[in-house]
Protein backbone atom coordinates (compact mmCIF):
# COMPACT_ATOMS: atom_id res chain seq x y z
CA UNK A 1 0.00 0.00 0.00
CA UNK A 2 1.45 3.35 -0.94
CA UNK A 3 0.40 6.78 0.25
CA UNK A 4 -0.56 8.25 -3.17
CA UNK A 5 -2.92 5.32 -3.89
CA UNK A 6 -4.43 5.50 -0.41
CA UNK A 7 -5.07 9.23 -0.83
CA UNK A 8 -7.13 8.62 -3.98
CA UNK A 9 -9.59 6.02 -2.71
CA UNK A 10 -12.92 6.69 -0.99
CA UNK A 11 -13.28 7.30 2.73
CA UNK A 12 -15.06 3.97 3.12
CA UNK A 13 -12.27 2.11 1.28
CA UNK A 14 -9.65 3.86 3.41
CA UNK A 15 -11.38 2.89 6.65
CA UNK A 16 -11.76 -0.72 5.50
CA UNK A 17 -8.08 -0.97 4.55
CA UNK A 18 -6.97 0.50 7.86
CA UNK A 19 -9.16 -1.92 9.80
CA UNK A 20 -7.60 -4.89 7.95
CA UNK A 21 -3.99 -3.82 7.43
CA UNK A 22 -3.37 -0.97 9.86
CA UNK A 23 -1.59 -1.20 13.20
CA UNK A 24 -3.45 0.60 15.96
CA UNK A 25 -1.14 2.97 17.85
CA UNK A 26 -3.21 5.28 20.04
CA UNK A 27 -6.41 7.20 20.47
CA UNK A 28 -7.41 10.62 21.73
CA UNK A 29 -10.42 12.85 22.23
CA UNK A 30 -10.79 15.98 20.12
CA UNK A 31 -14.01 17.85 20.82
CA UNK A 32 -16.89 15.84 19.41
CA UNK A 33 -14.58 13.18 17.97
CA UNK A 34 -12.69 10.07 19.00
CA UNK A 35 -9.53 9.99 16.90
CA UNK A 36 -7.73 6.69 16.34
CA UNK A 37 -4.16 6.64 15.04
CA UNK A 38 -2.85 3.76 12.92
CA UNK A 39 0.36 3.05 11.05
CA UNK A 40 -0.02 1.64 7.57
CA UNK A 41 3.17 0.72 5.75
CA UNK A 42 5.15 3.98 5.44
CA UNK A 43 2.53 6.47 6.63
CA UNK A 44 0.03 7.18 9.41
CA UNK A 45 -3.75 7.34 9.33
CA UNK A 46 -6.20 9.01 11.69
CA UNK A 47 -9.82 7.93 11.66
CA UNK A 48 -12.12 10.55 13.18
CA UNK A 49 -15.30 9.05 14.68
CA UNK A 50 -18.19 11.15 15.94
CA UNK A 51 -18.62 10.55 19.65
CA UNK A 52 -22.43 10.66 19.52
CA UNK A 53 -22.99 7.96 16.89
CA UNK A 54 -19.51 6.54 16.09
CA UNK A 55 -19.83 7.40 12.39
CA UNK A 56 -16.66 8.25 10.51
CA UNK A 57 -16.31 11.94 9.66
CA UNK A 58 -12.75 11.92 8.37
CA UNK A 59 -9.92 9.58 7.39
CA UNK A 60 -6.68 11.55 7.30
CA UNK A 61 -3.42 10.06 6.02
CA UNK A 62 -0.06 11.74 6.53
CA UNK A 63 3.69 11.33 6.79
CA UNK A 64 4.39 14.54 8.68
CA UNK A 65 5.86 14.09 12.14
CA UNK A 66 4.21 17.36 13.18
CA UNK A 67 0.78 15.70 13.09
CA UNK A 68 1.99 13.04 15.54
CA UNK A 69 2.44 15.61 18.31
CA UNK A 70 -0.86 14.84 20.10
CA UNK A 71 0.32 11.22 20.49
CA UNK A 72 3.91 11.71 21.63
CA UNK A 73 3.22 10.77 25.25
CA UNK A 74 1.17 7.68 24.29
CA UNK A 75 3.28 5.97 21.60
CA UNK A 76 6.92 4.94 21.47
CA UNK A 77 7.66 5.89 17.87
CA UNK A 78 11.25 4.66 18.16
CA UNK A 79 9.93 1.10 18.11
CA UNK A 80 8.16 1.78 14.82
CA UNK A 81 11.31 3.09 13.18
CA UNK A 82 13.74 0.46 14.45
Amino acid sequence: MNHPYFSCISREQKAALVRVKGNFLADRLNGEHLVYLFSLDTFFVEIWYRRDNFEIDLVLSFKSATLLEPYLEKVNFDQLIG
